[in-house]
């Protein structure tokens, strides 16, 4: 009748429940009347159990309190002075009934759970191997597509240097360099997500490290007087927030290398991140060179470079602040790793 009217309501889980019920009644009266507590048919009411944790562990845990209640209450209609059933198996009949009992409980443990779990298991493990296959689909795909942005960046590099060879105007030839600094930064960060094993952060002091390096070699030479002084953790950051970040120190060390340490003259460079409360970083970076007047800022300067590392700043949503009590040009910026895409800078 239950399965019948499964073909009315159609719902699964109201059959399931049916019959679990109807199976859990139907194993305690066996057990009270073949023996109570020591019934071998005691053991089909476990079963029920693990039925119920088959389909759902809240209804695993509601027929496991069940039971334990049955249980207690088949142990105490034992004592004599509780009882109100008997043993209604014969003496003669016991053992069979004992084997019956086992090989019913075993079939149910074995033939119907043991088959189902074992196919629970394999679609498991399919659809594990699956969703494997799937990221490692996905993350050669993003590994390929920061290789191919890191390609183009470095055509674009390319066709600047390509571009300023052809000429003669100085100061030209001085923004195409800064411009070609700045793609190659970028480049940067795409080129190290691509080499590292985690694709979505980049170990910001290596990259720093590298940038600085490359922004000396690049305006002053591979002989220079520069120290670079680049005190960073093991911090990683996502790239939304590497590349303003990556493009503000490169602004601000073009900046100290071209006007604040000027010609050949020997100077220091400091980087210095630090990770706070709130998951605040703060950023400490500035040269010991000549710096500029205290009038200048970036409202009333043409300086592209001093634009940009106030509006870089802004788009980290964070504050900058210029510290006027040290030699050089120090700025202070405080920021939070970004977690949605930023906007354009200009």
């Amino acid at each position: 009748m239950n399965t019948f009217s499964y073909k009315y309501h159609r719902n699964l889980m109201l059959t399931y429940n049916i019959v679990s019920i109807m199976t859990l009644a139907g194993a305690s009266v066996i057990t009270l009347y073949s023996g109570g507590i020591n019934s071998p048919f005691i053991f089909v009411l476990a079963l029920i159990v693990v039925a119920g944790y088959v389909t759902t562990k809240a209804y695993g845990s509601l027929y496991l309190n069940l039971n334990l209640l049955i249980i207690v209450l088949i142990y105490s209609q034992s004592i004599a002075d509780f009882s109100f059933v008997t043993n209604v198996v014969p003496e003669k009949s016991k053992n069979l009934f004992a084997l019956l009992s086992v090989l019913f409980s075993v079939y149910l443990l074995g033939g119907v759970f043991g088959k189902n779990l074992l196919h629970a298991h394999h679609n498991l493990y399919k659809t594990k191997s699956e969703l494997e296959e799937k990221i490692l689909e996905k993350e050669t795909l993003i590994k390929e597509v920061h290789h191919r942005v890191k390609n183009n960046l470095q055509t674009v590099s390319s066709l600047l240097s390509l571009q300023s060879r052809s000429i003669s105007d100085k100061e030209v030839k001085n923004l195409l360099k800064s411009s070609q600094n700045r793609v190659i930064s970028m480049a940067m960060v795409h080129e190290m997500l691509y080499m590292r094993e985690d694709l979505s952060k980049i170990e910001y002091k290596s990259y720093v490290q590298e940038l600085a390096e490359y922004l000396v070699r690049s305006i002053k030479g591979t002989s220079s007087n520069i120290t670079l002084d680049i005190d960073i953790p093991d911090v990683k950051l996502n790239i939304d927030t590497a590349i303003p970040l990556g493009l503000l120190i490169n602004e601000t060390v073009t900046n100290a290398l071209k006007y604040g340490i000027v010609d050949e003259s020997k100077g220091e460079i400091h980087i210095r991140l630090r990770k706070g409360e709130n998951n605040e970083y703060e950023l400490n970076i500035g040269d010991n060179g000549a710096g500029f007047s205290e009038e200048l800022t970036h409202k009333n300067s043409k300086s592209l470079g001093l634009k940009l590392i106030h509006n870089l700043a802004r788009q980290l949503q964070g504050s900058i602040i210029r510290d006027l009590t040290k030699r050089g040009t120090y700025y202070t910026i405080k920021f939070r790793e970004i977690s949605d895409q930023i906007p354009s800078v200009v």
